[in-house]
């Protein structure tokens, strides 16, 4: 029997899936994330589908496609959707991201999304846990095959949005660029004010010309440790 729990008071149920937990990552992403002339969307790696569900419950115009390598996480992503009455909203994909041109026509969305793995091959141990591995590292994707997809699924105009880590920010953008999604508004995250930034949201346009906005620095905790207004406004606390 499946666990679900409402994500705030009234909010939507959802069920984390073992090798997929809520993170802190994907909640920001999808509170960056600007859905206002979005139709369809698709979720780049969607593990248990929480970034779509929270898209959805912003957006009643939206419908959104996961794509989402491993079978389980992408079956629970269905039950996610389907236990909050947004299967006809919602399509879930089993497949993998390196063959999106079999999957989806070329331009198929107004919004793209994606909180990919972080740490290149080689840059720590890898987790015998293949869903961990698959999270975690570049085993099974790498940020030039998410940006790579993101090119072709994305309609001219449209936007593209992930997080990642500021030591990667620069190769991030230049990947970007380098595939015709321009770089267009940028926030950081610290947990503190006193930090530094430890996460990085990007916002980038397919064909958008040069130029990108600094949104102002997105504080997690106030000095005494407790949440800021701004996440108790995201965690709808």
């Amino acid at each position: 029997m499946r666990d679900f729990e409402p994500l705030w008071p009234g909010g939507p149920l959802f069920c984390q899936a073992e090798h997929f937990r809520l993170s802190t990552d994907c909640v920001l992403l999808a509170d960056f994330v600007n859905t206002s002339s979005a139709a369809r969307g698709i979720d780049l790696g969607c593990a248990s589908g929480a970034i779509g569900l929270l898209l959805l419950s912003r957006s009643p115009r939206l419908h959104m496609t996961g794509l989402e390598l491993l079978p389980q996480a992408a079956a629970l992503a269905e039950e996610n959707m389907a236990v909050n009455g947004l299967s006809a909203r919602s399509r879930i994909v089993t497949g993998d991201i390196r063959q999106h041109r079999q999957l989806f026509p070329s331009g198929s969305f107004d919004l793209v999304v994606a909180n990919p793995p972080y740490f290149p091959l080689g840059s720590g141990a890898v987790s015998p846990d293949e869903g961990r591995a698959a999270a975690r590292g570049e085993v099974s994707c790498t940020l030039e095959d998410v940006c790579t997809a993101a090119a072709f699924l994305c309609r001219t105009g449209g936007s593209f949005a992930l997080v990642h880590k500021p030591e990667r920010l620069s190769e991030v953008l230049c990947c970007m660029s380098r595939h015709g999604l321009e770089p267009k508004r940028l926030r950081l995250v610290c947990h503190r004010a006193e930090l530094a930034p430890n996460l990085v949201l990007i916002e980038g346009r397919r064909g958008g010309k040069p130029g990108m906005k600094i949104d102002p620095l997105l504080v997690l905790r106030n000095a005494d440790g407790s949440e800021t207004d701004e996440v108790k406004r995201i965690y709808h606390r």
